[in-house]
């Protein structure tokens, strides 16, 4: 594990505890099993949706991209504002927002599966 991604455990402490897990060359970071954070080159980004990715865009705050096969592909990770590495009420806010995103992610997810289960079942 990286020096950084052991620092984000300070950074927000105040937010609750997290744990880390290697990905990718990377790390994810998760509270509660939900990930709402990813580390990739010591760089943190954080879970982002229709109701929060305002927050990122207007501080130009860009999205986590990779390139795969000749293409380039944004996830809905965008990456921190630099102000949590000093003001741990700022990463708590922010904490919060990207760990609200995965909570709606989550429900998300559960919903389409529900559905899909329910499609699947025989009439009788």
């Amino acid at each position: 594990m990286s020096e950084f991604v052991e620092y984000l455990h300070e950074v927000f402490e105040h937010f609750g505890p997290i744990r880390s897990r290697k990905m990718f060359g990377g790390h994810g970071i998760y509270h509660n099993d939900l990930m709402f954070g990813l580390v990739a080159d010591d760089e943190l980004y954080l879970k982002t949706d229709k109701q929060n990715v305002a927050l990122f865009e207007e501080r130009n705050l860009g999205p986590f991209e990779f390139v795969t096969k000749g293409k380039a592909t944004k996830m809905s990770y965008y990456a921190a504002p630099e102000e949590i590495y000093d003001d741990f009420e700022q990463a708590t806010y922010w904490a919060e927002a990207a760990f609200s995103a995965a909570l709606r992610a989550g429900e998300k997810k559960r919903q389409q599966a529900a559905r899909k289960k329910a499609k699947s079942k025989p009439s009788k």
